[in-house]
């Protein structure tokens, strides 16, 4: 297995207890455990959500903004959050570049896939922001797509959780966690992993995904080597 992967972050996990907004601490915990993944040898690239600033399908709810300029929306305060993310790893002494799927020169790349690769081989860390440029799409589903462009080994969902459960754990006590899934199981209604175009997407391409605990420390390394007892796995 290569040592390239892709991690997706909920836009939710930066807002802290505020639930809004970007927390810096939190910010600095996930620039820690990034670093300790490149400076284990590992191509980071990176997919980070929006859902602390604004989603598009909630601001377009109640019909007065339309949906497609709701998602553009979203995928705006990808871009803000990926900015953060780039200083924060930055601040860490690492080297990040942000590329977004809508171009903005004065603030980030543009998506090309061939720069991403070389970024990620010259040990840069990579944020893909603006989702995958198309309303209707998820960061879900960008963080697929984005994993399979670079030939990434897996896809790690870095979430509040240690896994995926038959129900939700917080609320169900007798919740069962699966270890591991395959890609139809993934795919029943009664099984959140990510939404189905991303696992559909995944499946094709045989990109394992995995679903694991951010705020596990060192759990991100303990994976790519191999330990899958504290995640689960959709293979």
């Amino acid at each position: 297995m290569n040592k390239r992967v892709l991690i997706k972050f909920s836009g939710e996990a930066l807002a802290g207890d505020d639930g809004y907004g970007i927390d810096t601490k939190i910010l600095d915990y996930i620039a820690d455990e990034i670093k300790e993944l490149v400076d284990n040898g590992i191509e980071v690239g990176i997919v980070i959500g929006g859902g602390n600033i604004i989603r598009g399908v909630t601001a377009a709810a109640d019909g007065v903004i339309k949906r497609t300029s709701a998602d553009y929306m979203g995928m705006l305060a990808t871009v803000v959050n990926g900015i953060a993310m780039q200083e924060a790893l930055e601040h860490k002494g690492l080297n990040a570049r942000l590329q977004t799927a809508i171009k903005m020169e004065q603030i980030a790349e543009s998506f090309i896939v061939r720069r991403a690769v070389r970024h990620l081989e010259k040990g840069r860390v990579v944020i893909f922001g603006a989702g995958t440029g198309n309303p209707f799409f998820t960061t879900d589903t960008a963080a697929t797509l984005r994993a399979t462009e670079i030939g990434a080994s897996m896809l790690i969902k870095a979430t509040k959780v240690d896994g995926v459960y038959d129900r939700d754990p917080n609320k169900y006590p007798d919740a069962v966690k699966y270890d591991t899934l395959t890609y139809d199981q993934a795919l029943d209604d009664n099984v959140k992993v990510m939404d189905d175009t991303a696992i559909a997407l995944a499946k094709d391409n045989s990109l394992p995904l995995v679903v694991a605990n951010m705020n596990e420390k060192g759990n991100l390394l303990n994976i790519i080597n191999g330990d899958y007892s504290k995640c689960s796995i959709v293979k």
